[in-house]
């Protein structure tokens, strides 16, 4: 596969991806479970929520190229929708333990305020939202080999 074809579907990947993650936040929302990742972006940046939303797309495109580049060439998991799975961790992680607890400082708080959401609940949901994106990740950004397979198999 040629290096244009294989950015083109990093990039639809992470943003089908994002949207997938976007809706799964948003369902949480109305059940009272608050992950507005637009919106906290946003508050960096005086709260223009077209900056927050620019950047949660930018932020997931960015990590599907990086899936594309890096993670499918180091991680040897045949399963497409497993390692996209995997994959949606590592992000995950680092948000629990890096951004959030950045924000809480942002907002004169304690690292440990944000550290892991502040709340296993939270936290929770955080997970599996980033699992919907790196399933969707996963499932579209497939090795031009294993897109072959599954033509030929079909």
């Amino acid at each position: 596969m040629n290096k244009n074809a294989q950015i083109s579907k990093a990039i639809l990947a992470g943003i089908l991806g994002t949207i997938g993650m976007t809706a799964f936040m948003m369902m949480g929302n109305m059940m009272g479970i608050q992950m507005n990742v637009p919106k906290m972006l946003a508050s960096m940046f005086g709260g223009n929520l077209i900056i927050g939303w620019s950047m949660h797309f930018m932020v997931g495109t960015m990590l599907a190229i990086g899936y594309e580049y890096f993670f499918i060439k180091i991680i040897k998991i045949n399963n497409p929708l497993i390692r996209g799975a995997v994959y949606g961790i590592l992000p995950w992680f680092a948000a629990q333990v890096m951004v959030m607890p950045m924000m809480s400082i942002m907002k004169g708080m304690s690292y440990f305020d944000g550290f892991f959401s502040g709340s296993i609940l939270l936290a929770s949901a955080s997970l599996m939202a980033h699992l919907v994106y790196g399933l969707v990740v996963g499932f579209i950004d497939k090795p031009s080999e294993e897109l072959t397979i599954s033509i030929n198999n079909a």
